[in-house]
């Protein structure tokens, strides 16, 4: 029996998930690590935090496991986070800063207050936002001394995480990214795939910084040097975590679409081989490509903010203390009595495009309680889902039927039940919700020959339970009217 391992790292820890040729699961780690908020509105991580929840997570998942079993590794990924290191040493020269941080919003807006936006939309298919990677290693290279001319003398690597975590598990032989990651670092022409000469002048970044492009599965390197895994093993899979949880959902034909609840709330729709460009204010991003050729695009939407709000309600305000207490707290009152919460941390995301946008809690009373609080914040998670995908439609041309859930939130079945609601749409939940790892695991597979295509991950997808909406539709565009209301003054 041959295992493939997936190392899915998180925004707030790494997943490790060894599984067998069945894609049964037969061994699970993971590891939180620290966030560093060092002004607000920047979020930091610790490269080396990172490397540490990884490498404890394998030693967790691997328990048990015959180190001769193991196939292939796969990786999946926080996208957009930059991370810049010495490539002679492999120590990192800062802080990761991370997709959530907003200290660029005033270089996006000189960008596109310099005409650059729609120009940069055409190339790759994404807006200027503090989000993506590109003004984010422009930040780092103009505010740590000397960084600059090391970037352009080529001393410095640049890579989002997954590139970080492929150098340290070959023992800095490898300094590559796959499509996936590369087209959200705003400096890949989306329709050539290759990093683009303009793209980086508008940004201000050296090409010597760059890894390089690769498919998502097919051989990227190898292991050496890594705490309990044998050298040799191939790395054979790379995806950024939203588009790994569309291929692990097996979302394989247009208009199949996937919503991850995470720290943040992440929906894809797979759009062919077309990039379909978005006049909704979505994003166009590669959903995978395969080693045979096989080119798919997405349509994303991105709300920065879902699981992160409910432990916000568990370490800011200590409603609870543990998150998974939020559906009994929540499902103790018939509904929230008219409170509404914009769980806009970070911003507003897609459609919105907001920075400047932060959280609010609108339609208190003296009867409020910790209870409709908490029911209000589930129904912003799901209500922030019903922009993005009315959104989506309009730019696809195709009504949404069915939506495939995963992610830590959607184990909440009131949750569910709300978003089913509120779209109109029935909601599946699969019985491995941690899709984001499978994606990744199946792309290392297919790479190194374990699985022979797509058809074997669809025969082995298995639903474990399906949502219906049931709330009458005139109460559900009551509570979209006061929704829109609320967003407008976030």
């Amino acid at each position: 029996m041959r295992h493939v391992i997936a190392i899915d790292q998180g925004t707030t820890g790494s997943t490790v998930l060894v599984l067998d040729e069945q894609l049964q699961v037969k061994g699970r780690g993971y590891k939180e690590f620290r966030q560093i908020y060092p002004k607000p509105g920047w979020v930091e991580h610790d490269p080396e935090d990172i490397w540490g929840s990884v490498t404890a997570a394998l030693g967790q998942a691997l328990a048990g496991i015959a180190p001769s079993s193991i196939a292939a590794v796969g990786i999946t990924n926080q996208r957009e986070t930059a991370i810049l290191w010495d490539r002679k040493t492999g120590a990192p020269v800062h802080n990761a800063i991370v997709w959530q941080d907003r200290r660029t919003a005033d270089r996006c807006a000189q960008l596109k207050a310099s005409g650059k936006e729609e120009r940069v939309k055409q190339l790759t298919g994404l807006t200027l936002d503090p989000y993506f990677s590109g003004t984010k290693i422009h930040w780092m290279l103009n505010n740590v001394e000397g960084l600059a001319t090391r970037a352009r003398a080529g001393e410095i690597a640049f890579g989002t995480v997954d590139s970080y975590l492929v150098s340290r598990l070959t023992g800095g032989a490898v300094h590559a990214t796959d499509v996936t990651n590369a087209s959200r670092t705003l400096l890949l022409d989306l329709h050539s795939l290759a990093w683009s000469d303009e793209l980086l002048e508008i940004m201000g970044v050296p090409r010597a910084l760059l890894p390089a492009v690769l498919p998502s599965s097919g051989p990227i390197g190898q292991t050496r040097g890594v705490p309990g895994l044998p050298d040799g093993i191939p790395i054979a899979g790379i995806a950024g975590d939203q588009q790994s949880a569309l291929f692990g959902q097996a979302c394989f034909a247009p208009g199949d679409a996937k919503c991850t609840y995470g720290t943040g709330a992440f929906i894809l729709m797979n759009t062919g081989d077309k990039a379909v460009a978005s006049k909704s204010g979505l994003l166009t991003t590669v959903a995978w490509q395969l080693s045979t050729g096989e080119l798919r695009y997405a349509l994303e939407g991105s709300a920065f903010i879902a699981g992160a709000a409910v432990q916000w309600l568990r370490d800011g305000l200590q409603f609870f203390s543990s998150a998974k207490e939020i559906e009994g707290l929540a499902a103790s009152v018939p509904d929230s009595a008219g409170v509404i919460v914009v769980p806009a941390f970070a911003g507003l995301g897609a459609p919105h495009w907001r920075p400047e946008g932060r959280g609010a809690i609108m339609g208190l009373t003296r009867g409020t309680t910790r209870a409709h609080i908490a029911r209000a914040t589930l129904e912003g998670i799901a209500l922030q889902n019903v922009d993005i995908l009315r959104a989506m439609e309009r730019d696809s041309g195709r009504p949404l039927t069915v939506l495939k859930v995963d992610g830590g939130a959607s184990a909440n079945d009131l949750l569910m039940q709300f978003q089913s609601d509120v779209l109109g749409v029935e909601i599946s939940r699969p019985e491995l919700v941690e899709t984001t790892a499978l994606g990744a695991a199946f792309l290392a597979g297919l790479g190194t020959g374990v699985w022979k295509d797509q058809a074997e991950v669809t025969t082995t997808w298995r639903e474990q339970k399906r949502f219906k909406p049931t709330t009458d539709r005139a109460a559900v565009a009551e509570h979209l009217k006061r929704w829109d209301a609320a967003v407008a003054k976030a």
